[in-house]
This record gives C-alpha cells, sequence and structure tokens, in this order.
C-alpha cells in the first residue's frame, strides 16, 4: 500500500449537482465543490472519432484512497475536476469492497465552444 500511496500526486476536485432556487423562485442546478484530494490519473485514453482520436474524447481513470466523503460518490449527479476540465464520471469501482482504494472512470465534458 505505501508504494501506491506516492502515486496519487494529481489534485482532484469531486463535484455534486445541487438543486437551488435563483431569484425568481424557478429551481435550477448548480455545481457545488465537495470534497477536493489527491489520486493518481491515468495515462488518457480517447475514442477513435472517424478514424481519428479527438481531444473532447479524452477518458481518464483516477485512483483515490478510500475516504468517507467518497464513499456515496456514484456516476450520476458528480464529476471531477482535474487540470482545468470537467470530467463527467462513467462508472465507479469500489475494488473489491476492501475499503483502501476507489477507482473513477470519467469521459471529459465537451464544452459548447468547442
Amino acid at each position: 500500500m505505501e508504494r501506491r500511496i506516492a502515486r496519487f500526486n494529481a489534485k482532484i476536485t469531486f463535484q455534486k449537482n445541487t438543486p437551488y432556487e435563483d431569484q425568481y423562485k424557478n429551481q435550477r442546478l448548480r455545481w457545488e465543490d465537495v470534497f477536493t484530494c489527491h489520486a493518481y490519473a491515468s495515462t488518457y485514453t480517447g475514442e477513435e472519432s472517424e478514424g481519428e482520436v479527438t481531444y473532447e474524447n479524452r477518458v481518464v481513470t483516477f485512483e483515490t484512497r478510500y475516504c468517507s466523503e467518497l464513499k456515496d460518490v456514484t456516476s450520476t449527479g458528480y464529476r471531477i475536476l482535474f487540470d482545468g476540465d470537467a470530467y463527467d464520471i462513467e462508472y465507479v469501482d469500489h475494488m473489491n469492497y476492501q475499503n483502501q482504494i476507489l477507482r473513477f472512470k470519467a469521459k471529459r465534458e465537451v464544452r459548447p465552444h468547442e
């Protein structure tokens, strides 16, 4: 375990999509920071689109130490901020429920201006 902890050198922030009421009493959603920690971010992988890997198709796998703040994170309603980009969580792997490592596979969000 000691050797694996040294790999967690990427700072990431988990965000949750939470509802709120605006000034006109409309129900809206916004991303709020939930927890920031260090993680291991795997090498970027990409999906091919018409024979080429495009930037907006980046997929990253993050590994974090297990903690109570992250045990309830799911693929719906949460995302990860990393290196200036937002990543939608595709799935969460609890690594055999040993309460040591959590793995998150996430795909980069495509922003409207791209």
